[in-house]
Order: C-alpha cells, then sequence, then structure tokens
C-alpha cells in the first residue's frame, strides 16, 4: 500500500505535467489529437487520484498504524465514522482531498456535453496547474503514505473537538466549495486569454459559482453550529482567523452572483465582475494559506504545518499571472461594455450591494491580518478580537440588510420612484408597527431595535412580492393558492429562489441580533440538592456522576429542569477525559425551544456535592440554523432551475431580483 500511494502521487505529477503540455501543443498547433490526449490524461488523473483517496480510507478505517498520518490522528478506540473523517483532520490528507475534489471537477468538465468547447483545452490547463502544485507539496512535503519508523502499539487519536457530526460535513463542504471557485476563475481567464470578451464564460460557470457558494454557505453554518455545541462558550461564530478566511470568499462570490446579472442582462461591469471572481479564488488559496501557515492562532490551524511559504508562492504566483492577463486584456474588456444609465435603477442598487459586500470583505480582511501587520511593522502583536468586528460588521450588514429589501422593489434601467414608494408603503408599514408592539412589550436596545426593523422590513418586502406574484397567477389561471404558489416558483426558480435565500438570511439575521442583544449568562456553585434561576428556568442539581467508556473517564451532572414553573426535564452537561488528550472536552447540555435556548455547561467541581454551572439564555439561536436549512432549500431551486432570466410582470414593472 506504502508503494500503490506513492506511486499514484507521482503519477499525479506526471499526468498533470504531460497534460498540461498535450494542452498546449494541442491548442498552439490545433491538433485535435493532442487535446484529445490532454483530455485523456486529465480522466487518468481523476483515476489516480481515486486510488489515492480510496487508499487513505481504507489505511485510516482498518488503523494501520505503520502510516504517520494514521497514528497521529486515529486509534484503536475511535468509531468508524471518525477514522474516516480523520483523512481531513491533518494537513496530508486534506491536500489529498482537495486534489481529489478538484480531479474529479475536471474530468466533470472534459466529460460535460460542452466538451467541444474550445475553452476547456485553457480551462483545464488552469486546473491542472492548481492539481499539479497539490501534487508536487504532497510528494515533497506532505506525503499522507509516509512511514513511521517504528509501529505504535495504538495511534494518538483524533482531537475530542474534532469528534462530532460536524466534522463529517463542515471540513468537506468548506473544500468543495474552495475548490468549485477555480472553476469559475478558470473559465474567466480562459475567456481573456482567448479573447472572448461576452457572457459566455458567465453562463457556462453560472452553476459551479452558485454550487460553490452553497457548499461554503453550508460550510459556515454547520461550522457555527459544530462551535455552539463543542467549545462550550456559548457562541457560535467568535471571528476566528480561519473562520473569517472561509467567510472572505462567500462574501465576494455573494456580491459576483449578484454583479453578472447585470453583465447577463445588459452588457455591464465586465472588469468587475471579472476581478471579483478572481478575488474569490485567491481569497480562497488565502483561507488554505492560513490554516498552514502558523502566522496566526486558531483552534482550526494546523499547529505543526511548514506548508505556508508554499501557498503563499503559489497564491502570489497565480494572482500575479490573473492581474496580467487582466491587464494585456483590459482595452478588450472595456470595449463594448456599457455605463450604467440610471443611478435609480435594479442595475446601480446591485452595484451598491456589490460595495457593501466587498467593503465588509476587506473589513474582516483587515481585522484578521492586523496583527500580523502590526507585528511586522512594530514588533508588537495587537489582539482584534470579536468587539472590533462586531462593531465594524454590524452597520455594513445592517445596510446591505436594507438594499436587500428595497432591491426586489426598483425596477431595471429606469425605476418609477412613485411605483417604488407605492410597493414599500405596506412592508415599512408593517417594520414599523413591529417596532412599536416590541418596545411596548419592553424590549430594549435602539441598536438592536433598529436592526430587527429592518430585518422584518426586507422579510415583508419579500413575502409581498411572493404574493403580488401569486396574485397575479392566480388572476390569469384560476388556481388555488398552493399551486400558484408552487407553479410560480417553478416558473421562476432563479427569482424566487433567490427569494427564499433572502428569506433565509432575514431568519439568520433575528437569531444573530438577538443571540448578541439579549442573551443572559450567570456562572453559579451550588451544592446537591440546591436550585437556582436563570430567566425563566430553574434549575436542581441533583448528582455528579463518574463512569468510563472505551476507556475515556466521563463525568456528568444529573440537573432537573423546570420551565415557567412547570417540570421541563432534565439535562446532563459532561466533561469528557481522553486517555490520549490532556484536556477534558465539555459536552454542552442544550434545551431548546423556537425563541430560545438554555445552555448547561460542567464548568468545575470541588467535590460531588459541590458544582460549578456556566448557564446561558441565548434567544432565537435556533433561527439561524432554521435559515440556514431556508438558504440551502432556496439556492437548490435556483440550481434547478433552467431559465436564467425569467420575469413575471407584476402591475406594468419587472418584480424581483434574480440570484
Amino acid at each position: 500500500m506504502y508503494l500503490i500511494g506513492n506511486i499514484a502521487l507521482i503519477l499525479g505529477i506526471i499526468i498533470s505535467l504531460y497534460s498540461i503540455a498535450a494542452n498546449i501543443i494541442g491548442i498552439k498547433r490545433n491538433d485535435r489529437k493532442w487535446l484529445e490526449s490532454a483530455r485523456g490524461g486529465i480522466l487518468s488523473l481523476a483515476f489516480v487520484t481515486s486510488i489515492s483517496a480510496f487508499l487513505l480510507f481504507y489505511i485510516l478505517g482498518t488503523s494501520q498504524f505503520q502510516f504517520k498520518y494514521v497514528a497521529a490522528y486515529t486509534n484503536t478506540q475511535l468509531p468508524l465514522v471518525y477514522k474516516l473523517a480523520a483523512f481531513w483532520a491533518g494537513n496530508a490528507g486534506s491536500l489529498l482531498l482537495w486534489a481529489f475534489l478538484l480531479s474529479i471537477y475536471a474530468a466533470i468538465i472534459v466529460l460535460s456535453k460542452k466538451k467541444q468547447n474550445n475553452m476547456i483545452p485553457y480551462v483545464s490547463n488552469i486546473l491542472l496547474l492548481n492539481m499539479l502544485f497539490f501534487y508536487i507539496v504532497m510528494v515533497f512535503n506532505a506525503n499522507p503514505f509516509e512511514m513511521t519508523e517504528t509501529i505504535p502499539a495504538d495511534g494518538k487519536g483524533l482531537n475530542p473537538m474534532l469528534q462530532n457530526p460536524g466534522m463529517v460535513i463542515h471540513p468537506v463542504t468548506l473544500y468543495m466549495g474552495y475548490v468549485g471557485l477555480a472553476v469559475p476563475f478558470a473559465y474567466a481567464i480562459a475567456a481573456l486569454l482567448m479573447k472572448n470578451m461576452d457572457a459566455g464564460w458567465i453562463k457556462l460557470t453560472r452553476r459551479w459559482t452558485l454550487t460553490a457558494w452553497l457548499f461554503l454557505t453550508i460550510g459556515n453554518i454547520v461550522g457555527g453550529w459544530w462551535a455552539y455545541l463543542e467549545l462550550g462558550w456559548g457562541g457560535y461564530w467568535a471571528w476566528d482567523p480561519v473562520e473569517n478566511a472561509s467567510f472572505l470568499p462567500w462574501l465576494t462570490v455573494s456580491a459576483f452572483l449578484h454583479s453578472v446579472m447585470i453583465q447577463e442582462r445588459k452588457n455591464m461591469l465586465r472588469t468587475w465582475n471579472v476581478s471579483l471572481i478572481i478575488l474569490s479564488y485567491i481569497l480562497s488559496l488565502f483561507g488554505t494559506f492560513l490554516v498552514r501557515s502558523g502566522i496566526l492562532t486558531s483552534v482550526h490551524a494546523f499547529g505543526d504545518s511548514n506548508l505556508g511559504t508554499y501557498f503563499l508562492i503559489f497564491m502570489a504566483f497565480m494572482m500575479i499571472f490573473a492581474i496580467y492577463v487582466v491587464i494585456t486584456r483590459y482595452q478588450l474588456i472595456k470595449k463594448e461594455s456599457k455605463p450604467i444609465e440610471a443611478y435609480f435603477s435594479k442595475e446601480s442598487s446591485f452595484l451598491l450591494n456589490n460595495f457593501i459586500l466587498v467593503a465588509a470583505a476587506f473589513a474582516v480582511f483587515f481585522g484578521t491580518m492586523y496583527p500580523l501587520i502590526s507585528e511586522t511593522l512594530t514588533g508588537t502583536k495587537v489582539n482584534v478580537g470579536a468587539p472590533y468586528f462586531n462593531k465594524v460588521m454590524a452597520p455594513i450588514m445592517l445596510a446591505l440588510l436594507f438594499l436587500m429589501a428595497i432591491c426586489p422593489l426598483i425596477s431595471w434601467q429606469k425605476a418609477v420612484f412613485e411605483r417604488f414608494l407605492k410597493n414599500t408603503l405596506a412592508p415599512i408599514i408593517g417594520a414599523l408597527l413591529f417596532a412599536g408592539a416590541i418596545v411596548v412589550m419592553g424590549v430594549k436596545g435602539i441598536y438592536a431595535i433598529i436592526g430587527l426593523t429592518v430585518t422584518v422590513f426586507m422579510f415583508n418586502v419579500h413575502l409581498a412580492e411572493f404574493w403580488r406574484g401569486m396574485r397575479a397567477r392566480r388572476k390569469a389561471t384560476k388556481e388555488g393558492f398552493i399551486k400558484a404558489a408552487f407553479q410560480l416558483t417553478r416558473k421562476n426558480q432563479r427569482r424566487y429562489g433567490g427569494y427564499i435565500v433572502h428569506i433565509g438570511i432575514a431568519v439568520i439575521a433575528v437569531g444573530v441580533i438577538s443571540s448578541n442583544a439579549y442573551s443572559e449568562e450567570i456562572m453559579k456553585t451550588v451544592n446537591q440538592g440546591e436550585s437556582f434561576k436563570v430567566g425563566k428556568y430553574e434549575l436542581t442539581f441533583n448528582e455528579l456522576t463518574e463512569t468510563e467508556e472505551k476507556g475515556n473517564g466521563i463525568v456528568a451532572a444529573d440537573i432537573d429542569v423546570k420551565y415557567k414553573g412547570k417540570t421541563n426535564g432534565s439535562i446532563h452537561p459532561e466533561k469528557i477525559f481522553y486517555g490520549t488528550w490532556p484536556e477534558p472536552s465539555s459536552e454542552v447540555a442544550i434545551k431548546t425551544n423556537w425563541k430560545e435556548d438554555l445552555y448547561v455547561v460542567l464548568s468545575s467541581w470541588e467535590s460531588k456535592e459541590k458544582v460549578t454551572f456556566v448557564v446561558k439564555i441565548n434567544p432565537f439561536v435556533s433561527w439561524i440554523w432554521a435559515g440556514g436549512i431556508l438558504m440551502m432549500i432556496g439556492t437548490a431551486i435556483t440550481l434547478i432551475g433552467g431559465k436564467t432570466l425569467s420575469f413575471f410582470r407584476v402591475n406594468g414593472r419587472q418584480a424581483g431580483v434574480d440570484i
């Protein structure tokens, strides 16, 4: 297996080099045989990479500790699902995962019905450059099939924080998003190299880009859910550098998905769109660089990594190459690009949306890198934490929510202000009534109230757009409400799928604003049998037990819970002591309902009779996960839709926003 694994990695380098050369020769000579040979090379590369991936899964699953990677991230007591998930727990395995996904994506492209497209050789060469880099790094620096000098009796095991279902989903989806961004980047560069400046590359990659965005969304949402369950601090997003690294390309791709519609429809913003997709791709490499460089402290980073230099060089090379191609083709890009005709139009609102998203990305990037910049220039490392990000990002995201509210009400080309006001009236009245109601109910915090009001305004606008579309369809077809809603969405999947995504964002915003502004927390030391209150909950500590399971020591507290005076079951927060790790892991106990979570952590104990708990009441956190599911559903509907620019005319205007 050692021999097969290493031969596969070396073959990866050889086949990548050959396929790149064959494509270049085929392009220069306009020789179909060479191009077909390169295509065969890409398919061979996918096969070889699949063998490498299968082999790594096999040696992990069968606990073959003669391999360093297996010994470092698994042990005999680890459940099979986490043995297999250890594939992406370390540097070498995650690099192989990247190469595997990229080889599959490249194979799909050359096998697609569009394989006769003359862009394919250029596109595949750019993807091959990426694969060549990852294979070189694996062969010379991070070999997943490297052997140990002596075979240990057992492995070190997986970090306890990684032994969570999130480990199966979060890293893989983020990688699928990162790797997916290489495809539209490759098409954009290919179009520039071929001096083909129309929107063809955008149409060819729309689903690729949207799929990458979907996986980044899933990765970020699941990552927040995982942190909330596993880390025991009561939050879901800490503005950790590696969290930020996955958020950055999500922001820029979100901007790109909106601005490309202007190019498709109006032939505008060509340079902007090319720049955005290049930036998104570079940020995907930047995220991988951060994890492996060791330059910033993060719970997500590979602490033993020395690959930062490799990634920095490759990232710089690809960025310089892309900038060079854009500069040399700049006049061609600008030649037929049209300017925006009116400030008050959907085009302008989309462009403003882009500016806000890019500003958000810059703010996150600056906050993430400032400690490194400060240390380099002054020798003093300044920590930038959540207070900075919350203070800077809150107004940016509020502006984005407001723009998302008014954008569906603005027409293309030149909007009529009177019609805009007419369509805005009902949603804004509903939002103001909501604001008045929560103030009367005693809700405090002016900034949170403003944020929630804008969110409700955005939610109302999208519901109103659905209602107008349904009403117009029922008038034309006499269908019932449910059928009209279904058919409306089916016939206009890109637009109404986008609406569902936006509604999901509104639901998430409610959860984020409420949980940050209105959470309660106490730390309480109690004796056995003693009760204490937090909000509307009463908790009674019954006992502390010690057990052993699969060689791990488990200390668990038994707590009875009452809500508003009524019995609400029991909870059991735990500390788990792993034999292979110095620090215990907290297993949080959570009771959740639609409006709040009771979040209990077993903090410490003096004896079995005297225990300290950290208890939080987190309002509307479950809305964050529900909003994430809505975003996924909306994106899936949009992906299924075949019509890219389908508009349903309502009251003589083209309403709505596509995504």
